[in-house]
């Protein structure tokens, strides 16, 4: 869609919810990120599904690529209350190939460093972690942890420092955590890493968006497409 009608679409439907809501939306859109994104190999629980979508939302995190191989991607309703509608889900799940290697191809083709989550590697804790490059932030599998493809192929691994008995946190806790720690560093205005998405992400989200929080939303674009095309 072409940016001019986008704006003109934007105008149009926020005349349809609240000051309150737009005002929302556009704090929520103004602390968006792509400079990080996630990227979930193989979970097989809902539960854990859903809460990391969930932490992705609250931390500002756009984009999440889901590789299916042994197992479906599946985010119960209850526990992502929602919060999976303001996300770019992209799943990998093409037939006979390695998935993993294409969702890794792919985000490095976008400039992205691929780094692996895990207490096994003795690589550098999630804190000491650089960032002046985009980061594509792998969470493996509840039992197995990543696949051997993940190993070949990640540019770097990081840990979580641990300080007790158990020598991993749950993968939902994991993602929280680290989260947290990397998206505290980007907004560190000290950093100057410029993480913010740009003036045509922004509208073209803002317009889902804007669709999404209206009860007639979609009908109320081809509405407005119909009476635009008769002018």
């Amino acid at each position: 869609m072409e940016r001019d009608l986008q704006v003109k679409l934007i105008n149009y439907l926020k005349n349809f919810i609240t000051d309150g809501r737009w005002e929302t939306i556009n704090a929520v859109l103004n602390q968006r990120t792509d400079y990080l994104t996630v990227v979930l190999e193989d979970i097989y629980q809902p539960h854990n599904a859903s809460a990391v979508l969930r932490s992705c939302d609250g931390f500002g995190i756009q984009n999440v690529h889901v590789i299916e191989k042994q197992c479906e991607f599946d985010a119960s309703s209850q526990v992502t209350l929602g919060a999976d509608q303001w996300l770019d889900i992209i799943k990998y799940n093409a037939p006979d190939v390695d998935n993993t290697i294409s969702c890794i191809e792919a985000l490095k083709q976008k400039g992205y460093r691929i780094i692996a989550t895990t207490p096994h590697e003795k690589e550098s804790d999630i804190n000491d972690l650089d960032l002046s490059q985009p980061i594509a932030l792998i969470f493996g599998n509840e039992l197995n942890g990543f696949s051997e493809s993940v190993f070949k192929h990640a540019d770097g691994f990081v840990k979580i420092p641990m300080h007790g008995f158990s020598e991993s946190f749950n993968i939902s806790v994991s993602a929280a955590i680290c989260l947290y720690d990397i998206t505290t560093r980007l907004r560190n205005p000290d950093l100057n890493i410029d993480w913010e998405l740009s003036t045509e992400q922004k509208d073209t989200l803002m317009l889902q968006w804007l669709i999404s929080s209206i009860k007639a939303g979609e009908q109320l674009v081809e509405k407005y497409l119909r009476e635009e095309g008769n002018s």
